[in-house]
């Protein structure tokens, strides 16, 4: 099992970046194929990007992100990162991260485990 906590939203003007953590406690992180997703507000949650375990050497990204964000981890300190740049007004949401030993998934229900969320919100 595996507990995951975000952490590096906030608030920012268009076109800034921001830098999403995802601390995860808990045994073989590395053995993890983990994701990202955001919830708008009245919206359904939206796949963003996948990444595989172990080396991470598989990633997935929604088009609507794609070339904008970049997915990462880091094993060694049980952490995955969303890098996000040039942000816009519609980029505003709860972003969360969610991790599955099975496989990697666009689709949320595939995912055991989530963490708690952290606001992103990006102003005009």
């Amino acid at each position: 099992q595996v507990q995951l906590v975000e952490s590096g939203g906030g608030l920012v003007q268009a076109g800034g970046s921001l830098r999403l953590s995802c601390a995860a406690s808990g045994r073989f992180f590395s053995s993890y194929h983990m994701g990202w997703f955001r919830q708008a507000p009245g919206k359904e949650r939206e796949f963003l990007a996948t990444i595989s375990a172990f080396s991470g050497s598989n990633t997935y990204y929604a088009d609507s992100v794609k070339g904008r964000f970049t997915i990462s981890r880091d094993n060694a300190k049980n952490t995955m990162y969303l890098q996000m740049n040039n942000l816009k007004p519609e980029d505003t949401a709860v972003y969360s991260c969610a991790a599955d030993i099975r496989g990697t998934s666009r689709y949320a229900s595939s995912y055991p485990y989530w963490g708690q969320g952290t606001q992103v919100t990006v102003s005009s």
